[in-house]
């Protein structure tokens, strides 16, 4: 699952950026991958690991209901 939210603020210059995606790792584990920046660069990343899809899930939904709550858009 990937989800990528896009923000656009009419007083900015660049349109910012901030994605979510879950995925399995080699270890059974299951990963919650952010990355965040301006459209067009290279952004910041932050891996998170969990027991189970389950919990990587609810933190996925909060990173991204966080988000929307700033403004992003889903696209």
């Amino acid at each position: 699952m990937t989800t990528c939210l896009l923000y656009h603020h009419r007083t900015a210059r660049r349109a910012r950026f901030y994605r979510v995606e879950i995925a399995m790792t080699l270890f059974d584990e299951v990963s919650v991958l952010r990355e965040w920046g301006v459209a067009g660069h290279e952004g910041t990343t932050c891996i998170q690991t969990f027991d189970n899809l389950r919990e990587a899930s609810d933190a996925a939904d909060a990173h991204r209901d966080r988000m929307l709550h700033h403004g992003y858009t889903r696209h």
